[in-house]
Formats: structure tokens, sequence, C-alpha cells
């Protein structure tokens, strides 16, 4: 059996702190589950840092410990949703330090996407607000592979890492490469959690005759449109950017845009609807589903052949 995305970030951390290389810092870490099996059992002299509930100061301390030479830790935000309390100290000041003070501040922030009656609080996909902050590069990793090669960007550079996670990686053990053809009248373009969900719909939309490139994109900032995917996108009738996090004013939209313009195709955006996320599960605003997709590849097919 391969090594999990969990068992790589687990591991990955087990080796870096007991190298003296960081601390791990977050809440409820050492709770039931070690948040999803990410985190190894150590303790506290270990390099494991428990912190208290009150969820504005947290990444104040983790900004705090970056900024001590030699010194690369790790911050875990539980639930994506929490951003929006940890926002300040992270992007404040951590993505600004190095180019207005000379002074780098080498976070890695695993910030952890959940979705499925958890509320409008903690529920969701937040990669969309790193984004819009100079200084602090985002990827969404959701193979083994893929994480550790975004670990070792942030080993090797000196800037602040948004590590955008999904607990619907954790338990993968499969690598997710493109797939293009020469015969794909469209092409998914997936983000996070959304590349299974398109990897489902394009099952579907072949069954219908309608064959689908699906091409991942791992890194948000910087965001690199590789001559692949342009390549594969202009000789499509269309293309979808599927993103976890909200459509309107996000990653989705905007890497559409860009994509638009490189290629001269029509490229649309799909992400979660705008509207909170409630408990029940009748509520939520989850991932788009595979059936979501489909509807809307197939509504803007019958729109531009009309």
């Amino acid at each position: 059996m391969g090594l999990t995305v969990a068992d790589v970030i687990r591991e990955t951390t087990r080796a870096h702190l007991l190298a003296g290389r960081g601390k791990l810092f977050g809440q409820c870490v050492t709770a039931v589950g070690w948040i999803g099996g990410t985190v190894p059992e150590l303790t506290e002299q270990e390099g494991i840092i428990e912190l208290s509930m009150a969820d504005v100061s947290g990444a104040g301390i983790a900004v705090g410990a970056a900024l001590v030479p030699g010194q690369r830790p790790i911050y875990v935000i539980r639930y994506q949703g929490f951003m929006w309390y940890n926002a300040a100290p992270i992007l404040n000041y951590a993505a600004k330090s190095k180019e207005m003070w000379g002074v780098p501040c080498p976070l890695a922030v695993r910030s952890i996407a959940m979705e499925g009656a958890i509320g409008p609080v903690a529920s969701g996909c937040h990669h969309f607000m790193p984004l819009h902050m100079p200084g602090i590069k985002v990827a969404a990793p959701m193979t083994p592979k893929e994480w550790a090669s975004v670990w070792q960007d942030y080993l090797d550079g000196d800037d602040p890492i948004y590590i955008s996670e999904h607990r619907r990686s954790f338990p993968l053990q499969e690598e997710m490469p493109d797939v293009i053809q020469d015969s794909a009248s469209v092409s998914l373009v997936g983000i996070s959690a959304s590349r299974l969900e398109m990897v489902k719909a394009a099952e579907i939309l072949s069954a219908e005759g309608i064959v689908c490139n699906l091409l991942h994109l791992l890194w948000l900032k910087p965001l690199e449109l590789s001559e692949t995917i342009c390549r594969a996108v202009a000789k499509c009738r269309l293309g979808l950017v599927i993103d976890s996090d909200y459509e309107f004013c996000g990653a989705s939209e905007s890497i559409a845009l860009r994509l638009m313009h490189a290629t001269g195709r029509p490229i649309h955006a799909l992400g979660l609807e705008d509207r909170s996320a409630g408990f029940a599960p009748h509520f939520d605003n989850p991932t788009p589903t595979a059936e979501r997709i489909v509807a809307k590849v197939k509504s803007v097919l019958n729109s531009t052949a009309a």
C-alpha cells in the first residue's frame, strides 16, 4: 500500500519537528484523530504546541515564531472558515514582512477545508483570501506528491505559504495526472476537492459523447498557466474552471479570465454558490458536484450552439 496524503503530512511533520527546525502550533491538535491523522503523536517538548481557543490570537503567536532565525513553524487552521479570524497577522504581517522591512517570515499555514453540516463559520474553502495579498504563496495540493512538492518549495524559499488542504484529500494515495485528448471539446480545470468531482463529471459526459480534458491546478499563486494547459484549452469549444471556493470574485473567476485572454476561447467558472452554509445537509454549500459540473457544461454548450 502506498502512502496517503495524511501519511505524507504526518511523517514530514514528524521529521521536521524532531530535527528542531520549527514547532507546530494549533488548536485541539492532540484531540481525537490528531487532525485526520496528519499530526504526529508527539509531546510539547518534541514540538507540538497547543494554543488556546482564542481564534484571533493563535496566528500572531505562529507569525512571531516564524521571525525567529532558523525556525520554520507550521500553523494549523483546523477549519478553513476560521481563516477569517486568523487573517490579520498572516496577511498583514507575515506576507508583508520581507517586502517592507527586509525580514523574511517563513510560516507554513496548513489551512484545512471541510464541508458537510458544520455550519456557516467553520465550513468551506477560502484560499481566495491570501490570493489578494502580495508576499504569500498559495497552493491547493490533493495528492501525496503534490503536498510533498509544496513542502519542499516552502523549505527552499523564505516566503510564507498558505497550503489550502481539503479533508477529502487525506485518504488519497493516487496521483492526478492531466488527461489531454485530441478529440476533447471541453477542458475542465479543477482546483482543490473539485478535482475529484471533475473526474466523475468527465466520465458522465464521456458516456454521452462529450469528451473532456482534465487539467489539475496545484499552484494558485504564483499562477503559471503552462503552454500545455493553454494549448489544450485553445483546441476546445469550452473551458470550465471549477473550485471548492466561492465562485464570485474567487480563484475560479480570476483564472477563467486569464485563461480566456491567453487562449481566446470562452472560459467559464463554477464554484460555491453565493450563500452561507447551514448545519443540515440540505442547507450545505459544498464543492460543485459532478452533476452540477455536467449541467453547467451542457448548458454552456447548448447556449453556444444556438
